[in-house]
């Protein structure tokens, strides 16, 4: 199979069923972008007369190919980002559970100290 320019294999035309399937699906997002907007429309009238030819199938999926190609792309990188905070956020927390821990034990320390000086004042009184 040959590659596309867009580094894809071109697939094999799907079955009428398939493709009005993926046709339906498509039409579920909303979509801003005029070209694939176009495209859904004309083969949305296509399948309304009858069923898409190869080459009507071809134009189409090439059109849904090129707009959600580019969703993965960006939705890759912002879970990378996303990822790289989380890790922050998990070693923030991580430090900040160990200075928690640290405190604690200063506290526990002090209020000792401060108890054994309450307990000796109070048999030195009496």
């Amino acid at each position: 199979m040959s590659s596309s320019r867009s580094g894809f294999r071109h697939s094999p035309m799907l079955d009428d069923g398939r493709f009005r399937a993926l046709v339906a699906r498509v039409a579920e997002f909303y979509v801003t972008d005029r070209s694939l907007k176009a495209e859904q429309k004309k083969i949305e009238t296509v399948l309304a007369a009858g069923s898409a030819d190869d080459a009507a199938q071809r134009d189409y999926i090439a059109a849904v190919r090129r707009y959600f190609s580019g969703f993965v792309k960006e939705a890759r990188a912002q879970l990378r980002d996303v990822d790289k905070r989380l890790e922050h956020v998990n070693q923030v927390h991580f430090n900040l559970a160990a200075e928690r821990g640290v405190v604690v034990r200063r506290i526990e320390a002090t209020q000792g100290v401060l108890k054994e000086i309450e307990d000796g004042a109070g048999s030195a009184r009496g």
